[in-house]
């Protein structure tokens, strides 16, 4: 069976003014994949995130997500796709169901399936007793759990996720990426961004951004082989090393 992309990037480039952030990269991902974007600071990894996402245009190239070209069709991209940014995004002077209603009715969701989804959504998170709670109240841990679970709540065919899990504790970031497993389960496309290298480790394939160029992307297994080191950090120090910007 053919396989089925549903990101593909054929020379995308992002630039401002003499500045080249985005140098002509190219890559596919596979549905159901999680796919690891990585990058040290100034790589151009967010940039690049920002227009698959449709909030950027490109200054040259082309891109498909979801099947849609992120140029031409920049907000049926959006429609298609959850996102869950570095900065924790949902309304902290709102209740947790309060959030779910929220979200649910900016995804056109009807009153049914809001009603229905946080329910099962509440269940499997164990939060079903915080329903009323406001969400400042919440531990980091939680609030992350639950911007992601959120993040998919209208079932997108891709979630994009910036460095989702910084700042949370070890056995926080494993629970989180148990949520993230669950997602690629149910055929939802997860493209990620980390800092923490044994993460990339959970990745089905990775790609390293070396000063706006894509340098390697493969499997971490391949990777480690191809570089001859025993730990996906020691993939990107190799790599990082040769950069010659930072932000």
């Amino acid at each position: 069976m053919k396989e089925k992309f549903v990101i593909e990037v054929d020379g995308l480039s992002k630039q401002f003014g003499n500045f080249v952030a985005v140098n002509h990269i190219s890559f596919q991902v596979k549905e159901g994949e999680i796919f690891g974007f990585l990058g040290a600071n100034g790589a151009g990894k967010t940039t690049a995130m920002r227009m698959l996402c449709g909030l950027s245009v490109p200054t040259s190239g082309h891109a498909t997500v979801a099947g849609y070209d992120v140029y031409r069709q920049s907000e049926q991209v959006k429609r298609n796709i959850g996102y869950m940014s570095q900065k924790f995004a949902l309304y902290d002077d709102l209740t947790v169901g309060e959030n779910l209603k929220l979200f649910g009715g900016i995804y056109r969701m009807s009153r049914h399936q809001i009603r229905q989804k946080s329910d099962h959504l509440l269940a499997e998170l164990g939060f079903t007793a915080e329903r009323g709670t406001m969400v400042r109240s919440l531990p980091l841990g939680w609030k992350q759990k639950l911007a992601f679970s959120l993040a998919i709540f209208h079932d997108p065919k891709i979630v994009f996720l910036d460095e989702p899990s910084g700042g949370v504790d070890p056995i926080t970031r494993r629970q989180f990426w148990e949520l993230i497993y669950r997602a690629a389960d149910r055929g939802i496309t997860v493209f990620v961004t980390t800092h923490y290298m044994d993460e990339a480790e959970y990745c089905d394939r990775v790609s390293i951004m070396v000063d706006g160029h894509i340098k390697a992307l493969d499997s971490p297994a391949m990777l480690k082989q191809m570089f001859q080191v025993g730990s996906m950090y020691d993939v990107f120090l190799a790599l990082a090393r040769t950069a010659t910007r930072s932000e």
